[in-house]
């Protein structure tokens, strides 16, 4: 994960725990308070969900590119042992 995308899964951990302390804190009923922490429970899952699937994407994705770059590296060093052999 980028940098960019660990930023922004901490600032929505930082509002997750912030909407959470602010409920309990609320002057609102407990039913209320409760359908609030786990609305925002459920956002944070998604949230997380999200970026764990961008991050495998990502992994796959680079993954791929070593693949194609080690593959080119070994047709190289083929031909070039072809061309010591043939000198």
């Amino acid at each position: 994960m980028r940098n960019t995308g660990k930023i922004l899964l901490g600032l929505a951990g930082l509002f997750a725990v912030g909407a959470i302390v602010g409920a309990l804190y609320a002057p609102d009923k407990g039913e209320r308070t409760r359908r609030r922490i786990a609305r925002n429970g459920r956002w944070i899952f998604h949230t997380a969900t999200d970026a764990i699937e961008e991050g495998k994407d990502n992994l796959q994705a680079l993954r791929d590119r070593i693949k194609d770059d080690l593959e080119k590296v070994d047709e190289e060093i083929d031909r070039l042992s072809r061309c010591r052999t043939n000198a």
